[in-house]
């Protein structure tokens, strides 16, 4: 069964097209550590929350949008397969392709899929 991670970070707006060059980059080794399907989503309509929400998960400041990725994988097998080999890989290094955003306030948590309509 197809397995999914999510993600959820704060980008600095003024980071959006080194955000968008390290999400490509990044996209091209999960596919050749075996994922599917890579998605990323730059905030638009993302509301405040009064007990919580998505700005208030990763501490989004005025300055900052939120951003929601996804990476499918055809099992969870090949998606901790996949994990290890990017940690591995040297494309992945932090000081060739540096996060352009706070990852001590990135949100990512891997999921069954119980659920796709396009499937």
């Amino acid at each position: 069964m197809a397995y999914m991670d999510g993600f959820v970070a704060a980008v600095p707006t003024k980071n959006k097209d080194q955000y968008l060059t390290h999400a490509k980059l990044t996209a091209k080794v999960f596919k050749d550590h075996g994922a599917l399907k890579i998605t990323e989503g730059w905030g638009d309509d993302v509301p405040e929350g009064e007990v919580t929400s998505f700005p208030m998960s990763v501490k989004c400041q005025a300055d900052e949008t939120v951003v929601f990725s996804s990476v499918i994988w055809p099992s969870k097998e090949v998606r901790d397969a996949g994990w290890q080999a990017m940690m591995e890989d040297p494309r992945m290094n932090p000081e060739e392709n540096p996060m352009p955003f706070d990852g001590k306030r990135l949100i990512y948590g891997g999921f069954n899929i119980i659920f796709d309509e396009s499937l």
